[in-house]
């Protein structure tokens, strides 16, 4: 479901991005809507209409309200892969929703199959949908009939049909496509310690439902519990409220739904199987924070009720008290928002929150190199490897920002230890192939690029890097297999369309170049190495206007790039236009001093 949705985003606004958040954020206030369904017809339901009847819609409103603006559900919202999560949590609260229409209603099995159908949905959407058939079983039992057997006599084909939408779950699940990061095969997690560590994550979650501050992207460096020690005395806190759920599902008190909710939509990812990416993460609690607001709000309900204070007041109270909740909260969420700006915004904020956790000071380099502050990038990616030695994507990442710079020496160290590392990494195989290269030691980049193919035969990327290690060695036909396999694979892969545009010029198969460059050009129109390399072809053919438009694009994109300058001064002075050549050469020996050929150009057009 999330894949498809995604498709629809693609195919409406292309990759916009505010089409993805505007997405985002109406299936979240859909959500908003559906619980409020859900509220208020539970408090107006038969089993509560006469404690909360008459206050049903207001107090189901102002639950719904404070989910909605809760800083807890921003990260659901805002990060945009995170769809999953939204998606899921509108399909569970629309197959309640459902299910409850289908019991209220005489002739309900319209609402039953709508019931099972949004259920399959979240079956198709994210993993922890898996409890929502026994949360609908649970919700019959509290408000709607005196016993699991009479709600199982009377509503079993639901309860079936709900059942059956597990199927689903599991035929998605065969393929194993959280193979990598789920389970313990892949982590050096056992269940004991994942179910332990998990115990103050859940009060941790718990804390943030009353105080969402400080929120954080990443909780990568979550510290591990290794005995039963290390939880004391969270984990009597935990038991405790276990306990209490427990007693009170026992006894079918209306407060035990909340906060079974709250342990049952959690216990996928919160109990003995590891999640090795993450042992913590807030979007998590988007559902589960509905139940504690419930929770919370009505207990509010209840101790206002015991003031010895007039019915008008108590409403002045309370409406005040929510508007003042939903003012508060909803400025929290606008300022989390604003964290998630930007890649760098995000991960100083996460770096600022969390300065041990290596990930996040990876991913900071990351953002910061791709801003152009290599050096800071480069800090950042040191700093994390002093916190995780081992971390083979920081010493990827460390080698492509020193090659850069243009240091290639210290490059290769860092892809080699990463190989040491994990030697079948085609990526590091791929970077160790470039910095050779760089270096004139062709034979040993070839030998990299072999090997990166060979651990990742079916990566365009791989095939293209492949390329241009044949093509520096003048192997120009090989180079064009391993293009032809880059677009094979990817067919719109502008830079591939690019390579093949250079080594057909090579070869003097000017129309084919031209073909190429001009795909290159569709698929990424504001790229000036393509635009510069589209005109190198076009001066063979004579055709100076054109690839003077091209070298002037070229600028006006890169305007800081000596050879440009000095390619376009070049054809400038083909045109007979010796003056704006030579200023084109001038400008090229400004940027880069010691560029012979440019002032062996401007001499020779001074001459003239």
């Amino acid at each position: 479901m999330a894949a498809f949705s995604f498709a629809l985003n693609y195919a409406v606004g292309g990759l916009r991005v505010w089409t993805y958040h505007a997405f985002n954020f109406t299936l979240h206030l859909l959500a908003g809507f559906l619980l409020f369904g859900i509220l208020r017809r539970t408090f107006a339901g038969h089993r509560l209409k006469e404690r909360y009847g008459a206050t049903a819609h207001w107090l189901a409103l102002a639950i719904a309200l404070v989910w909605v603006v809760h800083p807890l559900a921003s990260e659901t919202v805002d990060y945009i892969v995170q769809r999953t999560e939204l998606l899921m949590g509108l399909f569970f609260l629309l197959t309640l929703y459902c299910a409850i229409r289908g019991a209220e209603t005489p002739r309900g099995r319209g609402w039953e199959i709508a019931s099972v159908a949004a259920s399959a949905l979240g079956m198709a959407s994210k993993e922890v949908m898996v409890s929502a058939p026994l949360i609908v079983l649970l919700y019959d039992r509290t408000f709607l009939f005196k016993s699991f057997r009479e709600a199982i006599w009377r509503r079993w084909k639901l309860y079936l049909g709900l059942a059956s939408t597990w199927l689903i779950l599991a035929a998605l699940m065969a393929p194993a496509p959280r193979s990598q990061s789920v389970g313990v095969r892949f982590s050096q997690l056992t269940p004991w310690q994942y179910l332990l560590t998990q115990n103050n994550v859940i009060l941790h979650y718990l804390r943030l439902s009353f105080w969402p501050h400080p929120l954080v992207l990443d909780y990568h460096d979550w510290p591990i519990a290794q005995t039963t020690a290390d939880v004391v005395p969270g984990l009597f806190i935990l038991l405790g409220l276990l306990g209490a759920t427990a007693w009170a599902l026992r006894r079918n008190s209306p407060a035990a739904f909340p906060a079974a909710l709250f342990f049952l939509i959690l216990a996928p990812t919160s109990s003995f199987v590891p999640i090795i990416t993450e042992v913590a993460a807030e979007r998590r609690m988007y559902l589960p924070l509905a139940g504690i607001l419930a929770l919370i709000l009505v207990s509010g309900w209840h101790l206002l009720h015991r003031l010895s204070v007039s019915k008008p007041a108590r409403r002045w109270i309370s409406g005040g008290v929510i508007i003042s909740l939903v003012i508060g909260l909803g400025l929290g969420t606008i300022r989390r928002n604003w964290d998630y700006r930007s890649d760098l915004a995000i991960w100083s904020d996460t770096v600022a929150k969390h300065p041990g956790n290596s990930r996040a000071h990876n991913n900071l380099g990351l953002s910061l190199v791709n801003e152009g502050q290599v050096e800071n990038g480069i800090a950042h990616y040191t700093e994390a490897l002093r916190l995780s030695p081992d971390y083979v994507d920081a010493f990827i990442n460390l080698g492509a920002a020193l090659a850069a710079t243009g240091r290639y020496d210290e490059a290769i160290q860092k892809y080699t230890a990463a190989l040491a590392l994990k030697p079948d990494d085609a990526r590091a195989h791929t970077n160790l192939g470039n910095a050779l290269s760089h270096q004139g030691r062709m034979k040993e980049a070839l030998e990299h690029h072999a090997q990166a193919l060979r651990f990742k035969p079916g990566s365009p990327e791989v095939h293209n890097n492949f390329g241009a290690a044949l093509m520096e060695q003048g192997r120009s036909d090989e180079a064009i297999f391993q293009y032809a396999e880059t677009l094979r694979l990817k067919p719109e892969f502008p830079e591939a369309h690019s390579n093949l545009g250079i080594v057909y010029t090579s070869q003097g198969k000017f129309d084919e170049a031209i073909s190429h460059f001009q795909q290159a050009l569709r698929l990424k129109p504001n790229n000036a190495k393509t635009h510069n390399n589209f005109g190198n072809t076009l001066i063979h053919l004579g055709r100076l206007d054109e690839a003077t438009a091209h070298y002037q694009e070229a600028l006006r994109l890169k305007p800081d790039s000596a050879q440009m300058h000095n390619n376009l001064g070049m054809v400038l002075e083909r045109a007979g236009r010796l003056k704006e050549a030579a200023a084109q050469y001038k400008e090229a020996l400004r940027l880069s001093p010691d560029y012979a050929e440019a002032r062996q150009n401007l001499e020779s057009a001074a001459a003239q």
